[in-house]
């Protein structure tokens, strides 16, 4: 059975990693915005480039993670994949899509600006809609989580994404009368999720015949955490002079974020005891049903709506929230084990 591996210090701190980096965007910006504004303008068919780049080289370490032939195993932990699949693709976004309009629409409407209404909900949106392929192997680890289970469920959740990231994402943002350029959304789920699963699985095949896997991926995940960092210095760049002047927007787009974070996990977290389902396939299961691939997000944001968009701001809150929440999670789940396992009986 696959070993997941110890917590790095970048993993373990990362909401103090982003804060500086929130700040270093926020001054860089207000230091150099001519920089920053001739970075932006770097595109090909409105995909900007360095953030293409950064973004292969945030997923690419953690897709030679996933062990894409553990697959053929989904069968045996099937009512826990069932539950973690019935909660990110028929429950999730459409649930944040709701928590997002009535949210950005109606409860905090006259705190934000209208001009920006349209790219907050389309970043909510577009957070729920990727499932975590990261992070979730660290929250996994934290709670015991049954190792082959998340790899095989991180390894099915990729597949369907590929299929069902833009399909969901138009639907959602169609129903609140959001223009989605279809050739954009398309060519970002090409060049951030099909193209990095086929590239991550050919190399992997390559390095496990070498024997240089684990040594390859001791080398490349600093470089991981890295360009996460710098995406969000690059977002901040852009994003901080309107952050300084709205500081409530961070806060009101939080909210709907917190909300469906918490209600997903339990959602998932009880359906699982309901079915019966083992202690250490339940934690991941509900933990990967409740955390997003905040890296693709991102870009997908930036990809269709630009920098200096809502969208953009909304997935980089996703970013700030993401961390703090799910360690709370993570101590629910170790908390709650004795109950859980007595309702088993």
């Amino acid at each position: 059975m696959p070993e997941l591996k110890s917590i790095g210090l970048f993993a373990r701190f990362l909401t103090l990693w982003v804060f500086v980096a929130i700040v270093a965007g926020i001054a860089l910006g207000a230091l150099m915005p001519e920089f920053f504004q001739m970075i932006g303008s770097i595109e090909l068919a409105h995909i900007n480039l360095p953030v293409a780049m950064l973004v292969w080289v945030m997923i690419l370490p953690m897709l030679l993670k996933i062990d894409f032939t553990s697959l053929h195993e989904v069968w045996n932990q099937r009512r826990g994949i069932a539950v973690t699949l019935g909660v990110n693709w028929l429950f999730k976004p459409f649930f944040m899509a709701l928590l997002g309009y009535i949210s950005v629409y109606h409860l905090f409407a006259s705190f934000l600006d209208a001009r920006m209404l349209d790219g907050y909900f389309a970043g909510l949106v577009i957070l729920a809609a990727a499932p975590c392929t990261a992070m979730v192997f660290v929250w996994s680890k934290l709670t015991q989580g049954d190792a082959q289970f998340t790899l095989s469920q991180v390894a099915l959740n990729d597949v369907v994404m590929v299929f069902a990231f833009a399909p969901i994402v138009a639907l959602l943002l169609g129903f609140a009368s959001v223009t989605v350029p279809w050739d954009t959304l398309l060519l970002s789920v090409l060049l951030y999720i099909l193209a990095p699963v086929l590239v991550a699985y050919g190399w992997r095949k390559h390095l496990l015949k070498q024997g240089a896997l684990d040594v390859v991926l001791q080398r490349l995940d600093p470089l991981s955490m890295a360009a996460l960092l710098l995406t969000v210095v690059l977002l901040f760049a852009f994003q901080g002079q309107e952050i300084l002047q709205q500081p409530l927007v961070i806060a009101i787009l939080a909210v709907p974020i917190v909300i469906q974070v918490y209600t997903t996990f339990g959602l998932a977290y009880l359906l699982n005891r309901k079915l019966g389902v083992q202690h250490n396939v339940a934690a991941p299961s509900a933990l990967i049903g409740a955390s997003n691939f905040f890296e693709l997000a991102v870009a997908t944001a930036i990809a269709l709506f630009g920098f200096e968009s809502g969208a953009a701001l909304a997935t980089v809150v996703g970013v700030l929230v993401e961390v703090p929440v799910m360690l709370t999670l993570v101590s629910i789940v170790n908390r709650s084990r004795g109950w859980y396992e007595k309702g088993l009986k």
